[in-house]
């Protein structure tokens, strides 16, 4: 069934595939766009809620240290926070949102924390050494990764995708995965983790992100195969696929007139924001899935069953 959308204040109708209608559902943002991948957090309206805080750290990752790339801003933000409340020290790879940057260095100090900030770019093989020479010289040791930063671009068909704009998509959301893991590996331990970012979209297919979607079908069979690799060493390799959430990156990618509507394709119809996955990754990041390895956690309200 075709879905229709009546916008007004914070509501909207919604018709969804199973004839249900006639029901308001809240949205999180109001139309805006943003003109460069990636995107701004501090220009967003309204911001993103990337800390929950009713949510009490335990020491779950106590002594750890954490790589989080794109960690700046969006869900990689809401990992480092909650990291660092469950005691890790946190390191952000990220490209150029300074400001974001800096606003998440200074949140994480104002927890006790500890936050080292890196700018490059992770396509870049050198970088992602750097990285990894970089954290070990300040904290010593690298326990968990997490491979979030992305790229998302809106295309209505294939013949509008550029040759640049897949390039660019794959390296940073394959290469730099790739080589940031490979970097990483040498100086990981049993009982460490690596947490990789897929996308709901790579399981239902969205027709509007079709070099997006090929990426993070790569992202999962990258990691079912590296877990298997790993297992017997005891270093977990898992998967996200986050539906909807309020990040720099849909703004920077969808014409205006979509942002309200994101999301409400769920079952729970609605979005949601970065801190409502925080707990995720401190589950795949700790003892606490000591047994979970090779699989994709499905964080998207119902949008994708099974």
């Amino acid at each position: 069934m075709k879905h229709n959308y009546a916008f007004g204040n914070n509501f909207y109708d919604y018709y969804d595939d199973f004839g249900i209608e006639g029901t308001e559902y809240e949205i999180l943002a109001p139309e805006q766009e943003q003109e460069r991948q990636p995107g701004f957090e501090y220009l967003m309206k309204p911001k993103p809620i990337f800390d929950n805080p009713n949510y009490k750290g335990s020491g779950k990752l106590k002594d750890k240290v954490a790589i989080i790339t794109g960690g700046d801003s969006g869900l990689g933000k809401a990992a480092a926070v909650a990291f660092a409340k469950e005691g890790a020290k946190v390191v952000i790879p990220y490209y150029d949102e300074h400001i974001d940057a800096n606003e998440t260095k200074e949140y994480i100090e104002s927890l006790g924390g500890e936050c080292l900030l890196l700018s490059g770019d992770i396509s870049d093989k050198k970088f992602c050494e750097r990285i990894v020479s970089a954290t070990l010289e300040t904290f010593g040791k690298i326990n968990i990764l997490v491979n979030n930063a992305g790229v998302q671009y809106q295309a209505d068909s294939l013949d509008l995708i550029s040759d640049k704009q897949f390039d660019w998509t794959m390296k940073v959301n394959v290469y730099g995965m790739f080589y940031l893991t490979r970097a990483v590996l040498p100086h990981l331990h049993s009982g460490d983790s690596i947490i990789n970012l897929s996308s709901v979209t790579t399981f239902y297919g969205d027709p509007q992100l079709i070099d997006y979607v090929t990426t993070k079908g790569a992202i999962v069979g990258f990691t079912r195969a590296l877990a298997r690799n790993l297992a017997l060493k005891n270093i977990r390799v898992n998967a996200i696929a986050p539906g909807f959430f309020w990040t720099p990156l849909q703004p920077a990618c969808w014409v205006k007139e979509k942002i309200p509507s994101l999301g409400c394709n769920s079952a729970m119809a609605r979005g949601a924001n970065p801190y409502e996955l925080a707990p995720t990754f401190v589950f795949l990041a700790s003892d606490d899935s000591s047994y979970v390895t090779g699989q994709v956690i499905h964080n998207n309200g119902g949008e994708v069953m099974g």
